[in-house]
């Protein structure tokens, strides 16, 4: 099973505290960080990584269904 792991690049702000959090899983190109790939084995760090966000660009599903950011 695995995470698909999205960037809204239209929202993302570069601050980079994703890939300095998950430099395996975010990359910062420019102004805009990515994911390195779409999908990521289960790690709580990922959802840390989309909960820290300060503009929200980063989404995480499993299965589809929403799971990070977290309320």
């Amino acid at each position: 099973m695995s995470w698909d792991v999205k960037v809204d690049e239209h929202t993302c702000i570069g601050s980079g505290m994703c890939a300095a959090l998950m430099p395996e899983v975010f990359t910062l190109d420019g102004a805009v960080a990515h994911p390195v790939t779409p999908s990521v084995e289960p790690d709580e760090t990922v959802l840390d990584a989309a909960d820290s966000c300060p503009a929200m660009a980063i989404t995480v599903t499993d299965g589809g269904r929403e799971i990070g950011p977290r309320p």
